[in-house]
């Protein structure tokens, strides 16, 4: 088993890199993280952005491209507008961030919403890179038994679409996140590492109900890369929050023995 890499998903840093990107890419770089997911480029050329990522030493395994849900029309052409972005940028995966579910999904539903996801992963494999699904609470809605998440990666190939879960919210749907890291080991490259507390408030790792300790030897086991935190509610600050969970990190040698 590879040991995997924590990275910070750039979204839980949305304030700063708004107004300066590029210099909080390299306060990332200086709290001590080795990677980033992106949640946008602010208009950074592709290029500019590679070497920057460079200078700091990080490197950038993926990014949250969305998909134009209100203009299907636009949707292939944007969505190859980002694929040349991604790809010259260097990253190896795009990850759909969220679909609108409806409230009660049908099987109907899905299966079109599948053949979306089966679309977009040959449309990113044709650039090299893998196509990936982010989840929220949602898509563990029950339908005909079962979650939706479950329909949908048992009608598109594992080649063609990867699963980013995110096990904090895998959690508040009322499942518990080692069950799907075993059921889909070796499809999840990516997770998201967001604790919650009963409130669903965000919480720093380590402080919430998910319960991370067990989580982090289950990730690595099942093939995690990248364990990417994701915070979006601060006690104090984004970046002490940044610098809270690294170190819960640090306090394992990510083979799930604390240190």
């Amino acid at each position: 088993m590879s040991i995997p890499t924590v990275a910070i998903q750039m979204y839980s840093l949305r304030d700063l890199a708004q107004r300066d990107f590029l210099g909080t890419l390299a306060l990332v770089a200086d709290i001590g993280y080795e990677a980033v997911e992106f949640a946008g480029f602010y208009d950074t050329p592709a290029r500019l952005l590679r070497q920057r990522l460079n200078q700091l030493g990080l490197t950038a395994p993926s990014a949250h491209i969305g998909l134009n849900f209100t203009n299907p029309d636009r949707m292939e052409s944007e969505f190859e507008a980002q694929l040349e972005y991604a790809s010259e940028l260097g990253l190896k995966h795009v990850i759909t961030p969220w679909a609108p579910l409806p409230a009660q999904p049908t099987i109907d539903e899905l299966a079109r919403l599948a053949e979306l996801f089966y679309r977009c992963g040959e449309q990113a494999s044709r650039y090299g890179l893998k196509y990936g699904y982010h989840n929220h609470e949602a898509e563990f809605k029950l339908v005909a038994g079962r979650p939706a998440i479950d329909h949908l990666l048992e009608r598109v190939p594992a080649e063609l679409m990867t699963m980013e879960f995110d096990l904090g919210w895998v959690y508040v749907a009322g499942n518990d996140p080692v069950d799907y890291l075993r059921r889909y080991a070796g499809r999840v490259p990516l997770a998201h590492f967001k604790d919650l507390s009963d409130g669903r408030r965000d919480m720093e790792l380590g402080s919430g109900k998910v319960g991370y300790e067990r989580l982090i030897p289950e990730a690595i086991r099942a093939g995690v890369q990248y364990m990417i935190v994701e915070q979006e509610q601060f006690a104090v600050s984004a970046v002490e929050s940044a610098k809270q969970n690294l170190a819960f990190f640090e306090s394992f040698d990510l083979s799930g023995k604390t240190g």
